[in-house]
């Protein structure tokens, strides 16, 4: 049955899938529910908690549905709550993805399952334990009061025995939803930013039905109790952009965008047009650019031998028009990038400076940036290191005490940053960045 509508609330079942830790398998678990009730014929929307881009496009092949980002902090409380109640609207069930472990982060998974009512399901790594698990699942149920604990999946389990075992672990008040074994076709493959892309990975589809077949006979196949979700009043952005046409790079190698970022630029009146820096030789006509993060290092020889796409960014340039360049984007703009192997290869050259990628992480975490056209909330995610003459515009500023702002620099109509901004932290600001 469809949600249900009772004056202005909308009900539908909700899950919000969390875990002890990052690494426990919440995308591989929420991916097998995704497509497990889609099978059984359910209209299913899934979301994210927090910054990311990767776990959405494999939630999005589970789903078959758009996924988006619910972060309290990035968006807001009320844009979280419109995505919910428009979701709610046309879903059986709703799933939402947690980030890191359950109490992690400020805000946390726990902060949004507490704020919109959503039952938790928390997948715990039993590969390593025995009662134990009894004990991690009890107090992650009971560390903070006033959450809705559902219950418990098991991950990586060695046996049914063992997963038997792992199930008998649990007080009577948590209920188990079942276990998904250990085994190569289930797991995601990963790389130096998390998971693999969802198109790179061709067996996707069989391995997201083998995991929703083994979950097919286990409490996970009902539904979750429906969470009620209440409108927020529209705050529609002004037409700022009406006219203009944006060109986006999307492609292997720059494929890091949030789907509500092109949508509040089509909002605000933009016509959005894609092309491949790997694949085209020159843009589409446009106004302004818009260089998302991605792979740049994965496609370095490419990405060199494509004189004409770079003689055309240099041209786009050179007449003064607007370019947003973000991460890999950034790279991209550089003279040159060097891989983890050593490998260099020339970039396009419209900034000055020579980017290397490191073995280790060079920075992560939630960042503000205060710009001239506004303040603007994204987060940083990165294993590059930039050598530039360029001094920094400004800062952003890291959320964390110990953390360390990135850099923003401006060299004529290109805005660089490895910020990758969220655009409805604020719409006005995003309009100035790319207006002529």
């Amino acid at each position: 049955m469809p949600a249900s509508t009772t004056d202005t609330v909308r009900h539908c079942p909700a899950f919000l899938v969390s875990a002890p830790a990052s690494g426990s398998g919440k995308t591989t678990v929420t991916a097998a529910l995704a497509r497990l009730h889609r099978r059984q014929g359910r209209r299913v929307r899934a979301f994210k908690t927090g910054p990311d881009f990767l776990d959405p496009m494999i939630l999005g092949r589970a789903s078959g549905n758009p996924v988006y980002q619910l972060d309290l902090w990035m968006g807001g409380e009320a844009h979280c709550r419109q995505l919910l109640y428009e979701a709610a609207g046309n879903a059986d069930l709703i799933l939402v993805e947690g980030v890191m472990g359950l109490f992690d982060g400020d805000p946390s998974s726990a902060d949004l399952a507490h704020r919109f009512g959503i039952s938790i399901l928390a997948v715990i790594d039993g590969s390593a334990m025995a009662e134990t698990f009894g004990a991690v699942a009890h107090g992650l149920a009971t560390y903070r009061p006033g959450l809705s604990f559902a219950g418990v999946i098991a991950n990586r389990t060695g046996s049914a025995t063992h997963a038997r075992m792992l199930a008998d672990s649990l007080s009577p008040s948590l209920a188990f939803f079942g276990a998904l074994p250990r085994a190569n076709d289930l797991a995601l493959p990963d790389r130096h930013l998390g998971l693999v892309q969802a198109a790179e990975i061709a067996d996707l589809d069989a391995r997201l039905d083998r995991a929703a077949e083994l979950l097919a006979q286990t409490a996970a196949a009902g539904l979750p109790p429906a969470a009620g979700f209440w409108p927020q009043p529209e705050n529609l952005p002004q037409p700022w952009l009406q006219g203009r046409r944006i060109a986006v790079a999307h492609d292997a190698a720059f494929s890091f965008i949030y789907r509500a970022n092109l949508e509040l630029l089509e909002a605000m009146g933009a016509e959005i047009a894609f092309f491949s820096p790997l694949a085209d030789s020159a843009l589409p006509a446009a106004d302004s650019l818009y260089l998302p993060g991605g792979y740049p290092e994965l496609h370095l020889e490419t990405l060199a031998r494509n004189d004409a796409m770079k003689t055309a960014i240099g041209k786009h340039h050179a007449q003064g028009k607007p370019i947003v360049a973000e991460c890999g984007g950034m790279l991209y703009l550089l003279e040159s990038l060097t891989d983890a192997s050593g490998q260099s290869a020339p970039m396009a050259g419209v900034l000055p400076g020579h980017a290397r990628m490191q073995a280790r992480l060079a920075n992560l975490g939630l960042q503000e940036m205060s710009l001239p056209e506004g303040r603007l909330r994204g987060h940083t995610f990165h294993h590059s290191h930039i050598e530039t003459r360029m001094a920094p515009l400004t800062r952003a500023n890291d959320t964390r005490a110990a953390g360390h702002g990135e850099p923003v620099y401006r060299h004529g109509r290109v805005h660089a940053s490895y910020v990758h901004a969220y655009f409805p932290s604020n719409p006005e600001a995003v309009a100035r960045l790319f207006q002529p």
